[in-house]
């Protein structure tokens, strides 16, 4: 088995042991996401992320631009949408709290910049960054292991709000009202 493969099968298992953590979570009564002030969770969840972050990596440089889409266009629009990816997601997190985005604890309700648009901005930050590196690395065993990874940011936060609901009651329920879980034609309409 090649490097590629041993790292493909890593980050395949690590990805596919958090998106069983996350329906654990909404399936059950154990929360492992989001992990709060337990560091067993806590640790598990981002050794798993560390594990897969790293297979995904080691994949697209062992196997940089062996697919089938067409550079320099690729390459370009990859660029472009990981930068905005990546803008997106780092102004979400510089509003929040460091614990409070790692899930480990329960701060405030942010309802303003990013998150005046949509309830989980990081996430769609993340997203698009994760089309923008797929068209990037133009690898195929990287496709699979980003569609995993998309799959557990979109279900994530139906295991945060039932414990924002908890802490937050009914201001998080107007918020939910008035924002998108993700994006929406709420997020791009103008605002007074």
């Amino acid at each position: 088995m090649t490097p590629a493969r041993i790292a493909f099968v890593l980050g395949g298992v690590a990805a596919l042991a958090i998106v069983v953590t996350v329906l654990v979570t909404l399936a059950t009564d154990v929360r492992f996401w989001p992990p709060g002030d337990s560091r067993l969770k806590a640790g598990l969840h981002w050794g798993l992320v560390a594990v897969f972050d790293l297979a995904v990596v080691a994949v697209a440089v062992l196997e940089w631009n062996t697919w089938v889409l067409p550079r320099p266009s690729s390459l370009l629009v990859g660029l472009l949408l990981s930068a905005v990816g990546a803008g997106v997601f780092g102004y979400s997190v510089r509003v929040m709290n460091q614990v409070e985005t790692t899930g480990q604890a329960v701060g405030e309700l942010y309802t303003d910049g990013p998150y005046a648009r949509s309830r989980n901005p990081q996430y769609v930050g993340m997203l698009i960054g994760l089309v923008g590196f797929g068209l990037l690395a133009n690898v195929a065993l990287v496709v699979p292991l980003l569609a995993l990874h998309g799959c557990w940011l979109v279900l994530l936060p139906f295991a945060e709000e039932p414990w924002l609901r908890e802490a937050f009651g009914d201001e998080f329920e107007r918020y939910c009202e008035a924002v998108p879980r993700f994006v929406g034609v709420r997020t791009f309409q103008m605002r007074e």
